[in-house]
């Protein structure tokens, strides 16, 4: 190796290590409402302080979600791979756990959903 390869490497390894400080510890603020989602449509919006389980059936597809200790996973679910279930908990804005096959998906955000305002443009 040159050392023009071991400046261009520690370059790309320092700009990483900035992004992962700010992703994690700037940006990475925990969320405080859950967005729980079925086929692209919001169907809850749960606050993370309060703990909470509730089984979502959707025509046989059920998936169960826990909210505890301010941080939601899903605990069960009938698909067939259980990517969903294994899955960490999550807690910080942005992050989401989802179930492809059931079209299930759980994100965490800072807001409650826009979608429970009226519109006064339309």
């Amino acid at each position: 190796m040159k050392k023009a390869d071991l400046i261009i490497i520690a370059v790309v390894l320092a700009v990483a290590g900035v992004l992962c400080f700010y992703l994690y510890y700037v940006n990475g603020d925990s969320g405080k409402y859950v967005e729980v989602e079925k086929d692209g449509k919001i169907v809850d919006t749960l606050s993370l302080d309060d703990d909470f389980e509730k089984q979502y059936n959707f025509d046989g597809e059920t998936n169960t979600l826990v909210i505890k200790d301010g941080k939601a996973s899903v605990t069960e679910a009938n698909c067939p791979d259980g990517i969903c279930v294994n899955h960490k908990s999550v807690n910080r804005s942005g992050e989401s756990i989802i179930c492809l096959p059931h079209k299930f998906v759980v994100t965490v955000t800072d807001e409650k959903s826009a979608d429970d305002e009226i519109d006064a443009v339309a």
